[in-house]
């Protein structure tokens, strides 16, 4: 370990870039989409007979699902509470460093804006005390109470500036709401000027009434989830009124990653396409970051072609069982990149959107 910093200590050593080792692989690895479960944030949600989640994936799963989630739950709980294991595990798939943040189940915008106040701030001090743990290791993404907008900017600093993370998860939607709409704004504005990155993770699709089989509410709602939300943030004008956001979009970004040209089209002729942006969506769409979790080298060429090697970085799911857990072959093994272009999304994009000064070894 390069250096060790508690969650609300070493003020200047947290504000500075962090250095951390290379490992046994030919790239720094950094994966920016991995989960934490925070046992704490579930016992104060029983506070309440409200549910806490937007949990769509369970809550119009058929029975097959439903059960199956749970016995999944139960196997992948040490994986996700556990520091001893998670480094085990990354040690396994090569990564070096983890931008933890948490499982998206544990959002809980659905409740009460005090309490979500109160589940976010646990959730935080939780990945805080993983970051501090091993800080050559992990850095953090936190959580806000969407469901209180003012709250949630509060959160937001509390983060940045009293526990030093690099920025924020949030989920695709707020209890069907999209981020497009104006109470979002000031979290934006405040993300924006803090520098906080900002990770776009779904939790299923809003309306699964038509997905319940075949865990369609995951395999199809997840990436159509973001796709909505990004075409909101897009054509809404999030990124015409505050250029300088960072989006990092799980899941390669859904559909819309791979589909800009019918998005440019509508613009053309629809005069509803431009009323909150001033160029073709595909302009905005080169501001945003995709994840490696596509599952094909096919569509991981594609990814950079449309938006640029720059632009995508490695994320694994971490521990989920959609996720995908050889990321550094899956780029390496990609023969139209180059060394350049691989050793970005496997690392060098993500160190520098996290600010992070990756050193080998001597």
């Amino acid at each position: 370990m390069l250096f060790t910093c508690g969650p609300r200590s070493c003020a200047a050593t947290r504000a500075a870039a962090r250095k951390v080792v290379r490992r046994g692989n030919k790239s720094f690895a950094v994966d920016l989409h991995c989960h934490v479960h925070t046992p704490a944030a579930d016992e104060l949600a029983k506070k309440t007979d409200k549910p806490g989640s937007a949990d769509w994936t369970a809550r119009y799963a058929n029975p097959r699902t439903q059960d199956h989630q749970l016995k999944l739950r139960a196997q992948l709980d040490r994986k996700l509470t556990s520091v001893e294991q998670r480094l085990a595990d990354m040690d396994k798939m090569g990564i070096d460093v983890q931008a933890v943040s948490t499982s998206p189940l544990q959002y809980y915008y659905a409740l009460d804006p005090d309490l979500g106040r109160l589940t976010s701030r646990a959730i935080n001090e939780r990945l805080a005390e993983i970051a501090a743990s091993h800080a050559d290791r992990f850095v953090a993404l936190g959580t806000v109470p969407l469901q209180a907008p003012e709250l949630a900017v509060a959160e937001l600093e509390y983060c940045m500036k009293e526990l030093g993370f690099r920025g924020m998860e949030i989920g695709t939607n707020v209890n069907g709401t999209d981020l497009s709409d104006g109470r979002f704004e000031a979290l934006f504005a405040k993300a924006e000027q803090l520098g906080a990155l900002i990770f776009l993770h779904p939790t299923g699709f809003t309306d699964t009434r038509r997905l319940t089989q075949h865990f369609l509410t995951n395999v199809i709602g997840n990436p159509l989830d973001t796709t909505v939300a990004l075409a909101h943030i897009v054509f809404g004008g999030v990124l015409e009124r505050h250029p300088r956001l960072k989006f990092v979009a799980a899941h390669g970004g859904g559909y819309l990653g791979h589909y800009p040209a019918r998005m440019d089209h509508a613009y053309r002729v629809r005069p509803e396409c431009h009323d909150h942006i001033k160029r073709p969506p595909s302009f905005y769409m080169k501001k945003i970051y995709f994840d490696t979790m596509v599952f094909s080298r096919e569509q991981l060429e594609h990814l950079v072609k449309l938006w640029g090697a720059d632009h995508v970085v490695i994320g694994t799911d971490y521990p989920y069982d959609m996720g995908y857990y050889e990321p550094v072959d899956f780029v390496d093994d990609v023969k139209s990149l180059t060394r350049t272009q691989k050793d970005a999304i496997i690392g060098g994009n993500a160190a520098k959107l996290l600010k992070i000064k990756p050193r080998s070894r001597r």
